[in-house]
């Protein structure tokens, strides 16, 4: 079995002021990179009201950020699983934390767009290791569920970025957003000097000594009656558990076999989907209000009400992923988006619009908490987790490269009944990918999951039965 037993031993910890110094530090990360993807739409439209920019280098802006962010997430993978989960996190916040101080002072449009390619990298890079780091401290039991509220932080960038670039803008200008952003990140950069390192990834790369050592501070810290290390389990008798026993390679390869291939496919449709939900539909909604003869202020009060969907959704599926499982949420909360994206285009009444917005806007939301902060990170072995998960975001992201185009080209031409048209057959194959590829990961240990087959019953099902 293993030398140090680390996914039993974090496993069986209570959780206490540990996890929680962990989800902080890693947290507080993650939210500033949910800020500064929201802030891009009030920046541009200043910058191109004050003629510091035109529409197409606001189009540049958008394009070379998500670029940015596809590199990112592809080559975060890699070095994650080369060099440690720390040293990646680090330096990609380091990266997006001087381009965006930098940014505040770019003297033409072409060297803010060159800056934010940079920032873009950075940003790409948290989403794949921030979610994936907390994955490893997590005890099973509890795993949905603070995964989950890590995914409210991110999306709570949303209302928070609108409101308070409604304030910063007209009073410091549209660079003050960058100086706050590239601030805030380098504080959090020096403080999260103290995050420690995953002792499943050095268990995994054969840092033995230093995941021992790590783990006995970590128990001392968070059961000490705990102290003493796990004994190691029996070597199993039946074959299906037996091959159990085996490590999991760390060779890129193994992601393009079986059983993992499936996984594969699954995280990289749906993340697929949901980048496209997110950036084919909610950034687009001041446009959509605008061009269905809303004035701005009333676009802007209605994108603020959908806009607080982001954490009320993100809230409900970190409270259900643990409790309903991760597929019947999954499957949920994408039957709930097609119904209310199917009612939405047919409303007409101003009070009843952001309504039923918010209505679509929180299983979607749902879906993102879901998908970015709880589920891929899961079906992926130590081994191969990062580069996994950048890969299936790298498809993710690439997808929204291609998503303001084909919006536009859809609203053009049959209104806000063509882009939700889209959005249902995407939440249909998503459902599709989910029942057909999925597996359960509710209350199984990120071991179990790595090396069991995937048709095992979810523990927490087997025990009702």
């Amino acid at each position: 079995m293993s030398a140090v037993n680390a996914g039993p031993r974090l496993d069986r910890l209570p959780v206490s002021a540990f996890h929680r110094r962990v989800f902080v530090l890693v947290a507080i990360g993650m939210f500033f990179d949910g800020f500064d993807i929201y802030i891009a739409g009030t920046v541009l439209g200043t910058t191109l009201h004050t003629g510091f920019s035109t529409m197409g280098q606001n189009a540049s802006f958008v394009s070379m950020t998500f670029v940015g962010m596809m590199l990112g997430s592809f080559f975060t993978g890699f070095l994650g699983d080369r060099f440690g989960r720390r040293f990646t996190y680090q330096a990609n916040l380091a990266l997006f934390g001087l381009a965006s101080l930098a940014a505040a002072f770019a003297p033409n449009m072409t060297v803010l767009i060159g800056l934010r390619f940079l920032m873009g990298i950075g940003l790409g890079a948290e989403n794949v290791v921030g979610y994936a780091t907390l994955t490893e401290f997590a005890p099973a039991r509890d795993r949905g569920r603070w995964l989950g509220f890590l995914a409210v932080v991110v999306v709570t960038g949303l209302p928070i970025a609108v409101l308070i670039s409604t304030v910063m803008i007209p009073a410091f200008g549209w660079r003050s957003m960058f100086v706050l952003g590239g601030i805030g990140a380098l504080v959090v950069w020096y403080i999260r000097k103290s995050l420690p390192e995953s002792p499943r990834w050095l268990e995994s790369v054969g840092r033995f000594a230093e995941a021992e050592t790590l783990l006995r501070r970590i128990e001392a810290e968070a059961a000490p009656g705990l102290n003493p290390p796990l004994p190691k389990p029996p070597m199993p008798e039946s074959p299906v558990l037996a091959s159990a026993a085996a490590p999991p390679s760390r060779a890129l390869s193994t992601l393009f076999a079986p059983p993992l291939l499936a996984r594969m496919v699954l995280g990289c449709i749906a993340l697929i989907v949901i980048n496209t939900l997110i950036y084919g539909f909610i950034t687009w909604l001041p446009a959509f209000f605008v061009k269905q003869g809303l004035s701005i202020a009333t676009s802007f009060n209605f994108t603020l009400i959908m806009s607080l969907g982001a954490p009320v959704g993100a809230t409900i599926g970190a409270l259900t992923a643990d409790r309903w499982g991760r597929k019947p949420t999954l499957v949920g909360a994408a039957a709930l988006a097609i119904i209310f994206g199917a009612i939405y285009p047919f409303i007409h009444d101003p009070a009843l619009l952001p309504i039923v917005g918010l209505a679509l806007t929180i299983p979607i939301y749902v879906l993102v908490a879901l998908l970015f902060g709880i589920y891929i990170p899961e079906l992926f072995p130590t081994e191969v987790r990062l580069r996994a998960a950048g890969i299936c975001n790298t498809f993710g992201r690439g997808a929204t490269i291609l998503t303001p185009f084909i919006v536009v080209s859809l609203f053009t031409n049959y209104g806000i009944v063509g882009v939700l048209a889209m959005m249902i057959g995407l939440l249909a194959v998503l459902i599709v990918t989910v029942l057909g590829l999925g597996i359960e990961p509710r209350q199984r240990s990120l071991e179990e999951l790595a090396s069991q087959p995937d048709e095992l019953p979810d523990p927490a099902s087997a025990a009702a039965r």
